[in-house]
């Protein structure tokens, strides 16, 4: 299966054509469109959401990873990462970075490989697709293996707000494993206690629980955290006991 890690968003014609691509050049291939609203230009907190999303792919997928600012330019090298037993394709500009740390086993290749045309806007379509299409049909691909560093040193658990969904929770970068559930969040002067369900606390409530990815997710009851307690992509999360 190829899955498809992106900040496209849903509107528009990139999701569609980087599929058009993968179809015609492996049509037996199931494509997953895994999240199309991964935090937009940022490839820090996408880093964190996009490991946290992994455990349910199984070995042997392809994952195209692109959230690529730097795209068209000489700013990040186009990678192949074999992490875990699944491929990582993409852009070398840290979204790999805490799948990558977490991982048991990593080899890393950077892409030599080029289309005869590569737009200077989308190198999704034109370089990234075409290259997950040839590790699924096991073809030769042009690329010198490197050896992968971590040149960000993000830490393993990020404070922020990394990913906001259609109710308005609030995903953390942190793996709610590596807290006590007695942590309190401080936000807007606002102590944020952990609950296991929504319906723990009253109506128009803010909590955290673990999410179905492992994570803290802030929320509220029958409301929305994103409006309620003004958060958003990249916002600072208080972190006391």
């Amino acid at each position: 299966m190829i899955f498809l890690f992106t900040d496209y968003g849903i509107e528009g014609p990139y999701i569609g054509q980087v599929e058009t691509v993968i179809h015609q050049l492996a049509p037996n291939e199931k494509v997953i469109n895994l999240i199309a609203d991964a935090p937009r230009n940022k490839p820090k907190e996408s880093a964190y959401l996009l490991a946290s999303l992994i455990s349910g792919i199984p070995e042997g997928s392809i994952i195209f990873s692109v959230v690529d600012p730097g795209v068209g330019s000489d700013e990040d090298k186009p990678v192949i990462l074999k992490i875990d037993g699944r491929w990582f394709v993409g852009a070398d500009n840290g979204l790999f970075d805490i799948v990558a740390r977490q991982a048991k086993a990593i080899e890393a290749w950077e892409i030599t490989w080029k289309p005869e045309k590569l737009s200077k806007s989308f190198h999704g379509r034109d370089l990234y697709a075409p290259i997950c299409a040839m590790i699924a049909n096991q073809d030769e691909i042009k690329k010198e293996e490197y050896e992968w560093i971590d040149k960000h040193q993000w830490p393993d658990d990020l404070n922020e707000i990394i990913y906001i969904d259609h109710f308005g929770n609030c995903m953390t970068g942190i793996r709610a494993k590596s807290v006590d559930k007695q942590l309190v969040l401080r936000i807007k002067h606002q102590d944020v206690i952990n609950a296991d369900t929504f319906s723990d606390v009253k109506q128009g409530r803010a909590l955290w629980y673990e999410n179905s990815n492992g994570m803290i997710e802030i929320a509220v009851n029958q409301g929305t955290a994103e409006d309620d307690l003004q958060l958003k992509i990249g916002s600072h999360i208080l972190l006391s006991t």
